[in-house]
């Protein structure tokens, strides 16, 4: 059976200069002749055209059309788009008109991608790039999300799995032709390569989980006790009044956070409760969440009075890599009477900041975007950018792990762990069969993508 075709708009919703609206099926030729009755323009040419209802003949706008004959599209079918003027009227008045044609139904989240996949057109670790890209806020992202769209993962997984068959190939031969002449041992053969193999996904693996946090955001936990200027530290740092600052101590009781980009990339920094003896539950779970808070973060900045000691909690979770802020610079007179270096805890550097007077403030961000970029902004091989690939990534390692030592003892064992390891891969790619996995991929799409 023929697919249906599908058709929505595919630019953002709301007004605009123009609107994209696009056909994908069998049908999409058809339907373009229907609106502009007349012949099909050249492919890949924009055309200009005036849009009519094929029912009534009425005129609905004057615009450009652009024919992509199957299988040179990106969905690997007959596709028109049709560029129109971008009003909520005009829009709804084409895609009315295209769905009044036989065969042509709207389009479901993901489909257009979906199709692509389906037909060849490109991978899943790719369809999953296209989605990072089309979602891409920052510099960074959209870096990542093109390599992947461009291949640079499935480049990656395909080598793993070319190995996989080849040391699957050796291991089988031995199980299904004992009695040939073929030379000896071959399962063993087979050792070298699955070691190789286990040992590069345990590299990929071990990468900070650094393409999780370019897509979801670098996070920053800002720490220490009540009242030392952390809140206004956030405030300064989002340039905006993010967090209510007051004398009273214990007023952050829970995380508030704030967007910024530095360095390129997404960052989450997080205020969070003072650290100290909780005065009633409320408080308590406040400092709970904090110290849980700064467990999690990729970065954290401890805060504390200039002159005074930052609590042994916080001390505890800072590292060399986070920050020391000693706050308050402005109380502390003019800046020919202080200590020119702030003095560091532990390891930890810090840095002189005054939330009031912006000193130090540009030396603070400086510092954090050296740390963001040394984390995030490495061009080395590709990361993982999902959860869904590290646990396939992880469990076919498992499985190498197990296949090894296994060929010792009989090569039948050995081999339903390839198996399962060449399996894992394959659903990072979708070079086997995976429609259990597609709802959950595509539903993540726009309409018209």
């Amino acid at each position: 059976m023929k697919p249906d075709t599908i058709v929505a708009l595919a630019t953002g919703a709301g007004r605009a200069g123009v609107a994209v609206v696009r056909l994908s099926g069998p049908a999409a030729g058809a339907t373009l002749s229907a609106l502009t009755a007349r012949d099909l323009p050249k492919p890949r040419m924009a055309t200009r055209e005036a849009f009519c209802d094929p029912r009534t003949g009425v005129s609905l706008d004057d615009g450009l059309a652009l024919w992509f004959p199957g299988p040179h599209s990106f969905t690997g079918e007959d596709v028109v788009e049709l560029h129109v003027h971008g009003g909520p009227a005009v829009i709804a008045a084409v895609v009315d008109a295209a769905l009044s044609q036989p065969g042509v139904r709207p389009a479901q989240p993901g489909e257009y991608t979906r199709r692509a996949f389906e037909n060849g057109k490109l991978d899943l670790a790719e369809a999953e790039g296209l989605a990072d890209l089309v979602d891409a806020e920052t510099e960074g992202q959209r870096r990542q999300a093109l390599r992947q769209r461009r291949g640079a993962l499935s480049a990656v997984y395909e080598g793993w799995r070319g190995r996989l068959i080849e040391a699957a190939a050796l291991i089988e031969a031995e199980i299904d032709f004992p009695d040939e002449d073929l030379p000896g041992a071959l399962a063993q053969r087979a050792g070298p390569i699955l070691q190789a193999l286990a040992d590069d996904m345990g590299q990929h693996l071990n990468d900070a989980h650094r393409g999780e946090r370019i897509r979801d955001g670098f996070r920053i936990a800002i720490i220490g006790p009540p009242n030392a200027g952390k809140s206004s530290l956030l405030n300064a740092l989002a340039q905006r009044e993010a967090a209510i600052v007051s004398d009273i101590p214990g007023t952050t009781r829970d995380v508030v956070e704030v967007r910024l980009v530095l360095a390129g990339f997404p960052v989450w920094i997080a205020d969070t409760a003072g650290l100290r003896e909780a005065a009633d539950a409320i408080e308590a779970e406040g400092v709970r969440r904090a110290l849980a808070r700064a467990e999690e973060a990729d970065l954290r900045i401890g805060v504390v009075e200039a002159g005074a000691t930052l609590p042994a909690s916080a001390q505890a979770v800072l590292g060399p890599a986070d920050v020391v802020v000693r706050s308050k610079l402005d109380l502390l007179g003019p800046p020919a009477s202080r200590r020119h270096t702030p003095e560091p805890v532990g390891e930890t550097p810090a840095v002189h900041v005054s939330a009031v007077t912006g000193e130090g403030l540009r030396e603070l961000e400086a510092l954090l975007i050296a740390r963001v970029a040394e984390a995030l902004g490495r061009e080395e091989a590709p990361v993982l950018t999902r959860a869904r690939h590290r646990r396939l990534v992880e469990e076919a390692r498992a499985a190498l792990l197990r296949a090894i030592p296994a060929l010792g003892a009989g090569p039948e064992l050995a081999a339903e762990d390839v198996r399962v390891a060449a399996d894992q891969i394959g659903r990072l790619t979708g070079r086997i069969d995976v429609e259990d996995l597609l709802g959950e991929i595509f539903s993540s799409f726009c309409i018209g993508k």
